[in-house]
């Protein structure tokens, strides 16, 4: 019996949950695949998996092996990769996400720079407005904006950006500054419904506070609701890395400064923990030295 072959096998079965499933992905038939596991399953002198007609599940003992599998697969791939020199050099096809407007402005100049630095990596963008599960996608690195659930992904923090509410300086010139959330009801809404669906707005760090917004333009796209506060047409609430430009060159200006709700961290995460292959180490560090030193983002 190969040893590492057959926790190949039962690895596979695990995640996929089908001996059936197992033999198409390793490119086996099935009896191959059951024999496999017999034999291991004799190797080790315990019942690993418990298969009925409907689904295959791992005994106590088998989850508890199957876990030990995955450590001895991976530290044999790294040595291999390692020997090889894969592991040292960046190469292959990297897949990063992040939401759209995000990844339009930050991402693409830090891939395509760091597709420069590394012409043996081809890159491939996704940009999405919401949470993708890397692991089934098969997305190598996600930039993640807020706070992160509890999972054993890898994750560097590499910044944070407020909830912020603005105008055009011609806007508030015409129609006032308000002093506090309730006054909002008095003033024009832009609300991009791809993110703000809620007429709810919460404010305060303790996230408390609700103040309901009866929004008069709906946008489709926060490009687009931001165009319209440019333009001086009303207020938008909209997250801080998003007119960052327009706060610094003066076109907008923020308002209720003291009623924010928390600052929202953005995190740099990916699924490969210390196993990590070359182009994922070097991506996340690129990339994470290059969004900590961005200005608009701490």
């Amino acid at each position: 019996m190969d040893r590492l072959q057959a926790m190949r096998v039962l690895v596979r079965i695990a995640d996929s949950g089908s001996f059936a499933e197992t033999a198409r992905l390793l490119n086996m038939s099935p009896p191959a695949v059951s024999r496999s596991v017999a034999a291991l399953e004799e190797a080790v002198g315990a019942r690993l998996l418990t298969r009925t007609t409907r689904s295959v599940k791992p005994t106590e003992v088998g989850a508890r092996y199957i876990e030990d599998c995955r450590e001895i697969l991976a530290s044999v791939e790294e040595a291999e990769a390692a020997a090889s020199g894969s592991f040292a050099r960046p190469s292959g096809s990297l897949t990063v996400t992040a939401s759209v407007m995000f990844g339009q402005i930050y991402i693409v100049p830090i891939m395509t720079e760091f597709l420069d630095t590394h012409p043996q990596v081809t890159g491939r963008l996704l940009f999405l407005d919401r949470v993708t599960n890397l692991v089934d996608e098969g997305i190598d690195v996600a930039i993640r904006i807020g706070h992160l659930p509890d999972s054993s992904y890898s994750a560097a923090k590499v910044g944070s950006v407020r909830r912020v509410i603005c105008g055009s300086p011609e806007y508030f010139e015409r129609a006032g500054v308000p002093s506090s959330p309730s006054e909002l009801a008095e003033h024009r809404i832009i609300a991009a419904t791809s993110a703000w669906t809620s007429p709810d707005w919460r404010f305060g760090k303790d996230d408390k506070q609700l103040v309901r917004v009866t929004p008069s333009l709906y946008c489709n796209s926060n490009p687009a609701a931001i165009d319209a506060t440019r333009s001086g047409w009303g207020l938008t609430r909209v997250l801080s890395y998003q007119v960052a430009p327009d706060l610094v060159e003066g076109r907008l200006q923020t308002v209720l400064e003291e009623y924010e709700e928390e600052a929202l961290p953005i995190h740099v995460v990916h699924p490969e923990g210390r196993n990590a292959s070359a182009k994922v180490r070097a991506f996340v560090d690129f990339a994470a030295e290059r969004l900590r030193s961005n200005s608009y983002l701490n």
